[in-house]
């Protein structure tokens, strides 16, 4: 009998090879019970996630989302899109950040997301493993690292701390801090949620003004 879905790992993420002609809800039959069935060989890692051969809609992405979190223990950080070279690179970076950030005593991790204008407030550096939506702020006095879209407000360096940055998935903010300085968007936000490919950016300072670049690994080891 074939397999309808394929589940294959890659650095820091699966792959889910999806039938091109199958009845979606058999995929999805499918998809849960292999996951079910191998939950304790993936544990409770982070991870992107990327679907290959068959193109899903919005609410197919959710639905599949959906049954990772009741079928695993996984949490999907990002959807990787088509833009291999992006996703890659994206993946690397967040990963030697994870890794550099898991070391220090002060770093933490938050998992979910901030809405209906919450705020977080840490002194600490902090890894969001979710979205900052629209009305709502992440602050912390050192560092801030978005796993997934930062479309509110982030102020990081509270605390006068030199080489402070703020990195996200997908960076379209309300507005930015770091140390003393603001950066106010004048462009439009695009609409916010489940993202067909990665954006990365990173914002820092340099001879006292904030740049906003395309995040890779080489820039974030200079932090």
């Amino acid at each position: 009998m074939k397999d309808l879905v394929l589940i294959k790992s890659f650095p820091n993420g699966i792959a889910l090879h999806l039938d091109k002609d199958a009845p979606f809800e058999e995929l999805l039959e499918e998809l849960s019970y292999k996951l079910s069935e191998a939950r304790a060989f993936f544990g409770n890692a982070s991870m992107a996630l990327s679907i290959e051969d068959r193109e899903v809609s919005g609410a197919e992405e959710i639905r599949i989302l959906d049954a990772i979190s009741k079928n695993s223990n996984l949490t999907i950080i990002c959807i990787v899109g088509k833009d291999e070279a992006t996703n890659k690179t994206f993946i690397r970076a967040l990963a030697h950040t994870e890794k550099k950030l898991s070391k220090e005593e002060d770093g933490q991790f938050f998992k979910g997301s901030l809405k209906n204008r919450e705020t977080l407030e840490t002194e600490n550096s902090i890894i969001v493993l979710g979205d900052v939506y629209p009305g709502s702020a992440i602050i912390s006095a050192k560092n801030i690292i978005v796993l997934g879209g930062l479309y509110g407000d982030a102020y990081a360096g509270g605390n006068g701390q030199p080489g402070a940055f703020i990195a996200a998935l997908e960076m379209e903010p309300e507005n930015l801090k770091i140390g003393d300085f603001n950066y106010i968007p004048v462009t439009k936000q695009s609409k916010w949620g489940i993202r067909p490919k990665i954006q990365p950016k990173i914002a820092y300072m340099k001879n006292n003004k904030m740049i906003i670049e395309t995040l890779t690994k080489d820039l974030l080891e200079g932090f």
